[in-house]
């Protein structure tokens, strides 16, 4: 059976993971053996936040509608309420926009919801 070297595959693989680690402070970006743990941790984090991305920008449109609707007198939660009753869907982040660039088009959207919604007792 004929020898086998290891080292152009071992010298690919340890390419990529310093390829990955680029940027990284001290002997994470040059030492395979942190340079190969910092990478995976890194991936985790990656994986984990971009789950996470969609629940920030969720919370930030809904404090822009918050802001938004409050100048009509209105809260966010019976906004929200209002166009349930209304029939109205549309996501949070095409509200957000709207009540940014058009709010005159909010407005119209506000007034249907505040219409909605019961008379307070």
């Amino acid at each position: 059976m004929s020898r086998v070297k290891r080292g152009v595959t071992s010298h690919a693989k340890h390419k990529k993971v310093f390829k990955a680690a680029k940027g990284f402070y001290g002997r994470r970006k040059n030492t395979i053996r942190t340079a190969k743990a910092a990478v995976d941790r890194a991936m985790q984090y990656a994986t984990r936040d971009r789950r996470v991305k969609k629940r920030t920008f969720r919370a930030l449109w809904i404090q822009r509608i918050n802001a938004a609707v409050r100048e009509y007198g209105l809260t966010y939660s019976r906004f929200i309420d209002g166009l349930a009753r209304a029939n109205i869907s549309i996501d949070r982040k095409v509200l957000s926009e709207l009540a940014i660039s058009q709010p005159d088009a909010f407005k119209a959207i506000v007034d249907q919801a505040k219409g909605a919604l019961p008379a307070a007792a």
